[in-house]
């Protein structure tokens, strides 16, 4: 399911912008993390996103999705999306979700 986003637009709704606290544990994000409406994940909710390359809280925009996070040990996995002119190396993306894909085994799988 989440292959078929690989190298698309997406229209994400940030829910938690780039500074924001996560609601039930406290860490905060270095990165704007939403989702993308009107989809439906393995979990039963919309499908999540995190966003790199915009280093400004933002509400919502377009990305082209460059990945997304397989995590191993859970039935949820995540979209990754970046501005059209900016590129990510695997390496680089674990990175820089490893805030919050630290407490799981997952890795990331590249357009």
């Amino acid at each position: 399911m989440y292959s078929n986003y690989l190298g698309k637009e997406v229209q994400a709704t940030i829910d938690r912008p780039m500074g924001s606290k996560h609601p039930k544990h406290g860490f905060i994000y270095p990165i704007n993390y939403g989702f993308i409406p009107d989809t439906k994940a393995w979990d039963g909710r919309e499908i999540d996103v995190f966003i790199l390359g915009v280093f400004e809280p933002v509400e919502t925009f377009e990305w082209v999705c460059i990945g997304y996070i397989h995590r191993k040990d859970d039935v949820e996995a995540k979209l990754v999306a970046a501005p059209k002119w900016k590129s990510y190396t695997k390496e680089q993306v674990e990175a820089l979700v490893e805030f919050q894909e630290q407490w799981f085994d997952s890795e990331a799988i590249m357009a």
